[in-house]
């Protein structure tokens, strides 16, 4: 692996955040030393962490490489692996990937397909296996290309949550996915090790989710950039016991308040997956003075309230449980969403909410007509942004998000 692409990365991260903070308002607190440093190890995680999983690698160790928040982390662990998130937040590969596949697919599944088959994601490289599953169409074919040059297993997700043989399908899914991780990675999942997986990633979660509920106040504890940048960067840790201890690290340093400034217009996302890369409305949101308190998708706050239920006999039915209440845009009814995101308005004073569509995810286009009639219920003001990763919108973006925000009765 050369220099570049272990460089790449942490220059990526880093430029991100620090533009944002260039620009803050002069309103807005300077941020304390301790909170500063807390904030800049999540902006190092993914940089550091691809010096990590390459000694890791040479050590023998396994990594299991996925691109949904159904992915059971739980299983990769109980194996002795390293999971990782793969889905692709950058405009860079896209046109790489659309020599394959159609323009007119998401740009999370282009972006995602050119960093594979472009060989510039080292995560992808140092990943034995990746774990697909099936929420929507677009990604079911794109893995079917990926397997054509990396071992790939598809789970089949079932669509009605509520059916009991939904719900047996799902854990004979699951029961599949740990058969053939102990065939790929050379190891037994025993049941006891799976459990001890489990406490584990419900005390990253409810750490995580600690991080989060500090937006609450007013004025809230961290910016959207910051935000994001936190929650976004863990899942490219090799260690979950040092992400809880850096989320609690951060929430302990926070406790006497964050850097942004009181009074300013407060703003829910909701929708497709952010992450850096992809962060442009959150970041015009800020531009234009004001503040995303919450970020409901699947990258952020949405499963981090879901803990695995450890009163089950079975560790694989405790999984199955939780995993299967993840409130995605694919399932129908998707009640959960609704519910979520009402909760999240009034525990967040939300002013505002926006709801991001990504090119050609047709699930969560559908789904606004709920979102806005949620909004329309609640008295808030209510935008539905259909955009893709290129920044040719910006200006148009920036009009709409502006006129949203003048909307927030002061």
């Amino acid at each position: 692996m050369s220099t570049r692409k272990l460089e790449m990365p942490v220059k990526s991260v880093f430029s991100i955040l620090v533009e944002y903070r260039l620009n803050r308002s002069e309103g807005e607190k300077d941020l304390s030393k301790e909170h500063e440093e807390h904030i800049e190890k999540f902006m190092r995680i993914r940089g550091e962490n691809v010096i990590r999983l390459k000694e890791w690698k040479e050590q023998g160790g396994k990594v299991v490489g996925y691109y949904c928040t159904f992915f059971p982390q739980e299983l990769a662990l109980a194996a002795g692996a390293v999971p990782v998130g793969l889905c692709g937040t950058k405009e860079e590969p896209i046109a790489t990937a659309e020599e394959t596949l159609p323009r007119n697919l998401c740009p999370l599944i282009k972006s995602s397909y050119g960093f594979a088959v472009t060989d510039k994601c080292p995560f992808f490289n140092f990943s034995d296996l990746i774990v697909g599953e099936t929420t929507c169409d677009g990604k079911k074919k794109m893995f079917e290309f990926m397997g054509e040059f990396k071992p790939v297993h598809v789970m089949q997700l079932p669509y009605m949550k509520t059916s009991k043989k939904s719900f047996e399908m799902w854990v004979d899914e699951l029961r599949q996915l740990r058969t053939r991780l102990e065939t790929e990675l050379g190891r037994e999942i025993a049941d006891s090790a799976l459990w001890e997986a489990i406490d584990l990633v419900n005390r990253e979660s409810a750490a995580a989710k600690a991080v989060c509920d500090l937006n609450r106040q007013e004025p809230p504890a961290l910016s959207g950039m910051e935000l994001l940048t936190v929650i976004w960067s863990r899942g490219f840790n090799k260690d979950k016991e040092e992400n809880i201890r850096m989320l609690d690290a951060l929430r302990e340093s926070l406790s006497a308040g964050g850097s942004v400034a009181a009074g300013k217009p407060r703003v829910l996302i909701t929708g497709c997956p952010i992450g850096l890369g992809s962060e442009k409305v959150v970041s015009l949101v800020e531009e234009l003075d004001g503040t995303v308190v919450a970020l409901e998708n699947c990258t952020g706050y949405k499963t981090l309230p879901l803990q695995t239920d450890m009163s089950f006999e079975d560790p694989l039915v405790a999984l199955a449980d939780k995993y299967l209440k993840i409130p995605c845009s694919c399932m129908t009814p998707n009640t959960g969403r609704m519910e979520l995101l009402r909760s999240m308005a009034v525990d967040f004073a939300v002013e505002a909410m926006i709801d991001l569509t990504w090119q050609a995810c047709h699930t969560y286009s559908i789904e606004s007509r709920e979102v806005n009639k949620l909004c329309r219920q609640a008295g808030l003001p209510f935008l539905q942004l259909e955009s893709d990763y290129s920044l040719s919108d910006t200006e148009s973006l920036k009009v709409r998000i502006q006129a949203l925000l003048e909307m927030v009765e002061k």
